[in-house]
Formats: structure tokens, sequence, C-alpha cells
């Protein structure tokens, strides 16, 4: 019998779009599935699809096909490939447009200025009733499947609450920083870190081991100095082994390095640690090394260290 009270023990479930199903997006899409969403995936590998069909949730032929979801995750290595993606969706909206509220949430690393045009695009192509928000990760692939990622959002309070649950489901440090953009920049500013800090490692394992010293032995006492730092953790052993296997390319950093160096120009400040690792991370591409890990940039080194002496 119903005594009224069914929407309350038993509520609605959560419903979602999420595009893009790779080594970040899928077990972050898989994460909102065991927190009780409903989720719809498209990918563009129909592997990675099936993949996520096996895990519970519901395959998407195209985009487009997200158009009734209340909030749409993306999940692309850059803003022009979600542009790319998003086009047939903007276009269903620009023919009927969809509820109220709806949410594009962008996860991937992408320009802190591009983002509030693509902001400016989808509330114009949805008659204003769908609105972005940026929100970045930090946690590498381990943080996407153990739902520990560090999320830097920005885009009105509104919007971040109503993505607030889902964005729980994926990390454990979930901030609202600002306006659309402002994940972003939070982003640009997390890779500096990560990519200036890996890089000063790689160039203190190179040092130290062609002066005899055992580079693991090296890293366990830096870690218990000054010098320690979630970075040396996570990426450390990697560079000790030559580990390069990829947890995320390496050519990525120089992307969102060069997020820094553009948002630096709009704020009039000196970036020159940034300016050296767009460099570094310029010389690591054009040593064809971008597919490998982000450690890899140890082998840059190398290489850069064999082309002076010879």
């Amino acid at each position: 019998m119903n005594n009224g009270n069914d929407a309350l023990t038993n509520p609605a479930p959560h419903r979602a779009g999420f595009v893009g199903l790779g080594l970040m997006g899928a077990p972050m899409a898989a994460n909102l599935l065991k927190a009780g969403w409903q989720v719809t995936g498209w990918n563009r590998s129909p592997a990675a699809v099936r993949g996520f069909e096996a895990l519970g949730g519901t395959g998407a032929s195209h985009v487009a096909d997200l158009r009734d979801e209340p909030v749409v995750f993306f999940m692309l290595p850059d803003l022009p490939f979600i542009e790319d993606a998003a086009a047939g969706l903007l276009e269903s909206w620009r023919d009927a447009p969809p509820a109220p509220g709806t949410l594009v949430v962008v996860m991937s690393s992408v320009s802190p200025v591009g983002v509030q045009a693509f902001g400016l695009a989808v509330a114009a192509a949805s008659a204003g009733n769908a609105s972005v928000l940026d929100a970045p990760v930090s946690g590498g692939t381990v943080g996407a499947q153990q739902g520990t990622l560090a999320i830097m959002a920005g885009g009105s309070p509104e919007d971040f609450n109503r993505a607030l649950p889902a964005l729980e489901a994926m990390g454990t440090s979930v901030r609202r920083l600002g306006g659309l953009g402002a994940g972003s920049l939070a982003k640009a500013c997390n890779q500096l870190i990560v990519g200036s800090t890996t890089a000063a490692l790689a160039e203190a394992a190179e040092l130290a081991e062609r002066s005899g010293l055992d580079v693991s032995a090296l890293f366990e006492v830096l870690s218990g100095g000054l010098a320690a730092s979630r970075v040396l953790e996570v990426v450390g052993p990697r560079l000790a082994a030559k580990d390069y296997t990829p947890t995320g390319p390496a050519k990525f950093m120089l992307k969102d390095l060069s997020f820094v160096l553009e948002s630096a120009a709009t704020a009039r400040t000196a970036t020159p640690m940034a300016s050296a690792g767009v460099d570094l991370y310029a010389e690591l591409v054009a040593q064809g090394l971008g597919d490998q890990d982000l450690a890899v940039v140890r082998q840059a080194i190398a290489t850069l260290a064999a082309n002076a002496a010879g």
C-alpha cells in the first residue's frame, strides 16, 4: 500500500550524461554508477562504451542523445575536442531548448579564457536554459579510480550546488573557487607546481645517478625532509625506475603550462618557472616522448645532456 512516503524512502535516481570514457573518464563515470546515478556515456571508441555498459551504465550513439540529461559531464583532452563533441548537442538545443537548469560540466584541463567563451556559446544555443561549470581535476588515474580526486570548480554558486552531489561521488576535495574559469585557472596553477616539481625531481635524479648516487635511496631521504611532496611520493618511484608507462600523456603538460602563460599575460604577472617549463616540455614533445608518462621528462633531460656532450 502506498503511504505517500515512497518518494522519501525510494528517491528517484540522479541522472547524468558523461562524454569521454578514457583513462580518467571511465573510472569517474563508474564512481557515479557506484553512487547510485543513472549514467549514459559516450566515447569515440565503441569498446569503451561497451566496457561502461558492462558496469551498469547506458551507452549513447551520439552526444546529442544526451540532450535531455539534467547534467552532462565532459572529460576529453582539451576544449577543442569538447566543442567538436558538443556541436550536435548544441544544435539540438537550438532546435528545442533543454529544461531550465541544465548543466554542462567541463572536467578537462582547458583554457580559463576559452571555457568562458564556451559558456557563452552554451547559453546562446540553449536560450539561456543551460549553463557551464568548469571543474577540472587533479589526482591522476589512481584518484579517478578511488574517487579521491581534487576538484576545482568555477561557476555560479547555484550551478556548483547542483553539481556537488556528483562531484563528491568522484572526489574528496571539492571546492568552488569563483566564477566560470576559476576552476581552470586553479588547475593551471596546480599544473605549474606538478610540472615544475616533476622536472626538478627528474633533473635531480639524473644528477644523482651520473654522480654515483642511488636515486631511490636519495628520494627516500628527501621524502623525510622539506623536499617531501605528493609529487615525490607518486612520481618519484617512476622517475627512479625509469618507468614511463603512461598514467597520463606527458604532452598534456605542455598544453596546461601554456594556459599558465595565457592567464599570466591577462593578470600581468611574471612566470619564469612556467616559461622554462613550456620550453622543457616542448622539447620533450619534439623528442617524440609526449605519449609516455609525465616521468619521461627524465629521459628528455638525459637526451639534452647527451646532445650537449656529443
